[in-house]
C-alpha cells in the first residue's frame, strides 16, 4: 500500500464527505465526541455497505487500511485540479 501525497489532509477530506453522505442518507448523526477513529471505521464500513468502495480483505482490515482506503476514495471524487491532488 502506497501512501498518498497528502494523504493525512485526504482522510480529513474523506471523514468530511463521508459524514455528510451518511446523514444525507439519514442513516446516522455524528455527534461531536465522536473520535476520527470511530467515524473512519463507520465511514469505511457505510461505504462498503453501500458497495462505494470494494471492501479490503479480512486480514488486511486494520484503522491503516481503512485511512487509507478512504483517501483513495476521496481522491477519486475530487476535481482533477484539486490542491491535494497536485
Amino acid at each position: 500500500m502506497k501512501k498518498l501525497k497528502h494523504e493525512t489532509e485526504l482522510v480529513k477530506e474523506a471523514i468530511r464527505a463521508g459524514m455528510k453522505y451518511g446523514e444525507d442518507r439519514g442513516v446516522v448523526e455524528f455527534e461531536p465526541t465522536d473520535s476520527a477513529t470511530e467515524k473512519i471505521e463507520y465511514i469505511y464500513r457505510l461505504l462498503v455497505h453501500d458497495k462505494v468502495i470494494q471492501p479490503l480483505p479480512a486480514d488486511q482490515l486494520s484503522q491503516k487500511s481503512m485511512r487509507h482506503r478512504l483517501a483513495v476514495w476521496i481522491s477519486r471524487r475530487l476535481p482533477k485540479d484539486h490542491a491535494l491532488l497536485k
